[in-house]
């Protein structure tokens, strides 16, 4: 009997020490031809991020973690797209310096691992650029897989509260 991968988030962790892994590599491929954008929204523990390194891996090439899946055989391996991974999960978003130094932290992170440097140091400018660069380097389409996307949100909406709370108080 395989071992069930709870809480484990990396599809690479998954394929290579043998947890039981349900494929639905059909469906990102049918999403990926079908698509330019989704939006996955989907409860919390729903296997959001799995999923988002499952495309990681897909865009990657890594054609041997694949071996026995649906996508094996239709996936053109050869090919490989610069993948801009951001996870905004570890990052703090109560305030603005907060915020920005996060977001640098994730896009240092690409430039990294992408080789690429950013001479925009304002993020929101660096994200542009880094996308830019990504194509010209790579000569192709540039794919931008974001997880954790609400937790600014979360974060923002626990500080608001607190503020009003505080003025009844």
């Amino acid at each position: 009997m395989k071992k069930l991968p709870i809480g484990i988030q990396t599809f690479k962790k998954i394929r290579e020490e043998d947890y039981l892994y349900i494929d639905k590599t059909d469906i990102a491929y049918n999403l990926i031809n079908s698509y330019s954008y989704i939006f996955l929204s989907r409860p919390r523990r729903f296997g959001k991020s799995l999923f988002l390194d499952t495309l990681y891996n897909i865009f990657e090439g890594n054609k041997e973690l694949f071996k026995g899946l649906a996508i094996y055989d239709k996936w053109d391996w050869e090919v490989k797209y610069p993948v801009i991974k951001i996870s905004w999960g570890g990052s703090d978003f109560r305030s603005l310096d907060a915020t920005k130094l996060g977001a640098s932290k994730v896009f240092e992170n690409n430039q990294e691992r992408l080789d690429i440097v950013c001479k925009n140091a304002d993020v929101s400018n660096c994200f542009e650029e880094l996308i830019q660069k990504a194509y010209k380097k790579y000569n192709q389409k540039v794919v931008v897989l974001i997880d954790e996307y609400d937790k600014p949100i979360l974060d923002n909406i626990e500080v608001a509260k607190q503020r009003v709370f505080k003025r009844f108080i």
